[in-house]
């Protein structure tokens, strides 16, 4: 498919600084059927069926951005997966200056060395000493806001908890699955009060969920790779839910990637555990999912492709294009549509 289909020009004020509040008041553009409905997350109960089971990812944001020095170089890192118990693949900000066998110093007493250097601008970190990593990143780390917030305002407080979601129980992602972000406890009892059941599915969500495709074609763009999990009880349960009739509808393109992932050519999901760097594309066959919920994301990106192998290429143009029209808030702190 060529890029070029899946690029759009956005006006700056469209993209959304700081979450709704509350949460569940952001609004939600419906597709279903052909028609469209404007409608608020919080709408959620009424505008699914008794049956359906909504599927979320139960991954954790951690403290992933480092800023450092390698002699005189000032250095910014972002971690995107784990290698190892003392390693993380990163991409580096100012990576020029760094060569394989270099120290990096975070301060707070934290330091890595980098090393295996890769095409796609990422370097392999691997931290010194005995503390687990994860201490030292909660001395010497923040939130890893994405670039499109963090170039126009400061990280401050309230970012750690307003990039979170509610799901949010293991930890190792970088970016935070952030159609999920919408959701509160009252809109979860309003759910269940309706008979629309949830499952959690894990994805640690890596750095390069933020990387845009530069290849011409996307035949030729490397999928950056994350680690899943699907646990046994849940693929049980998911496959039951849909062969009573439920829908299974993914929360946000994570939770649809991996579940695509662990499905078979009938549909049927399994136990999921390791890596996924499965890249939909228009003319992907869907297998395990009947609906999404997703924000609105970012021209020529991996997410962006995805959503227009499941809603169509000209209905995701012409829905983006009244998404702009009738200001809709775009990105991480963005509104959502559902697409049935």
């Amino acid at each position: 498919m060529r890029v070029e289909l899946f690029d759009f020009e956005l006006p700056s004020e469209s993209i959304a600084l700081r979450p709704t509040s509350p949460r569940d008041a952001a609004r939600l553009l419906k597709m279903e059927g052909g028609g469209l409905e404007d409608r608020i997350v919080a709408d959620l109960p009424s505008l699914l069926r008794r049956g359906d089971i909504l599927v979320f990812n139960n991954t954790r944001v951690i403290p992933a951005q480092l800023e450092g020095r390698r002699g005189e170089a000032r250095i910014g890192a972002t971690l995107h997966k784990r290698e190892g118990p003392r390693q993380w693949r990163a991409f580096l900000r100012n990576a020029k200056r760094v060569r394989d066998g270099d120290r990096i110093d975070f301060h707070e007493g934290v330091a890595a060395v980098a090393s295996d250097k890769r095409a796609d601008g990422s370097v392999l970190l691997s931290f010194e000493g005995e503390e687990p990593v994860e201490r030292l990143l909660e001395r010497a780390g923040r939130t890893p806001l994405p670039p499109y917030i963090a170039s126009r305002r400061p990280a401050d407080e309230s970012d750690a908890s307003d990039y979170q979601t509610m799901f949010a129980t293991e930890e190792g992602a970088v970016a935070a699955p952030t159609a999920a972000l919408h959701f509160t406890p009252r809109l979860m009892e309003g759910l269940a009060s309706a008979g629309v059941a949830t499952e959690t599915l894990t994805l640690h969500v890596g750095a390069g969920t933020f990387l845009p495709v530069k290849a011409e074609d996307t035949i030729d763009h490397i999928m950056h790779s994350e680690w899943g999990r699907i646990d046994a009880g849940a693929a049980a349960r998911l496959n039951a839910a849909r062969t009573a009739g439920g829908r299974i509808i993914a929360v946000g393109t994570t939770s649809l990637r991996l579940l695509e992932s662990a499905a078979d050519q009938a549909g049927r999901i399994a136990a999921f555990e390791g890596d996924t760097d499965i890249f939909i594309t228009p003319g992907y066959r869907f297998r395990a999912v009947d609906g999404l919920l997703t924000n609105f994301h970012l021209p020529r990106s991996t997410l962006l492709a995805l959503v227009m192998a499941f809603a169509g290429v000209e209905e995701t143009r012409r829905l983006y294009r009244l998404a702009i029209e009738e200001r809709y808030r775009f990105y991480s702190f963005g509104d959502a549509m559902l697409i049935l």
